[in-house]
């Protein structure tokens, strides 16, 4: 059994918990709620090859089921975020890496309704902590569409370094897109990236 999944994290009015098959109608009404304003930025599937059959978008069913998968195989953390009790977004941590590289990479969304309160920042603090601290992991990168600045922010509040463009990376909204890296290694966060964060909002609330 993994003691570092399944878990539940909180901070304040922010809650991050595994994503279930009973999340479907909550999860629907804001993803719907936010097409317009996510669909720039979600992964897209590319054509197939000639003479490959289509590939389809799974659904939600679908989509949790592969979640809890990969998660039992310790390759993926996949949490819905909660704030003041609402499910208001998506948090996943993908691509867990062991031996030499011990790394994940996280990838999110939020309602917009929500967006500037800081719920996306303690939510990816949440996250990396429990990275770190429970899983065992020693690098967290998040891949951000330059174009992407609300995105942007998130990680550039929580002190994430850049470290550079991968060109064509990622299949964006129809296409192949340019990303930038941001990136944090356990030894940048000794504290921990919750209490750094909490920091450094209360030292922009007195300036």
């Amino acid at each position: 059994m993994n003691p570092a999944w399944p878990v539940t994290l909180a901070d304040g009015d922010v809650v991050l918990r595994p994503i279930k098959a009973r999340d479907h109608k909550a999860w629907r009404e804001v993803n719907g709620r936010n097409r317009d304003w996510l669909r720039p930025w979600e992964a897209t599937v590319p054509p197939p090859v000639p003479g490959a059959p289509p590939l389809q978008r799974p659904t939600y069913r679908q989509m949790v089921r592969h979640l809890r998968a990969e998660a039992n195989a310790g390759r993926m953390l996949p949490f819905v975020i909660e704030y003041q009790g609402r499910l208001v977004g998506q948090l996943t941590v993908a691509g867990i890496t062991w031996g030499s590289m011990c790394s994940g990479h996280v990838g999110y969304w939020v309602d917009r309704d929500v967006a500037g309160r800081g719920v996306m920042p303690t939510a990816v603090a949440l996250a990396v902590d429990h990275c770190f601290r429970a899983v065992g992991l020693h690098r967290i990168e998040v891949c951000i569409r330059p174009e992407n600045g609300p995105s942007r922010r998130v990680v550039e509040k929580l002190g994430f370094r850049e470290e550079g463009l991968r060109p064509r990376y990622l299949h964006i909204d129809g296409a192949w897109r340019d990303h930038l890296v941001f990136a944090l290694t356990a030894e940048e966060v000794p504290e921990g990236l919750v209490r750094r964060w909490h920091r450094s909002r209360r030292e922009h609330q007195t300036k």
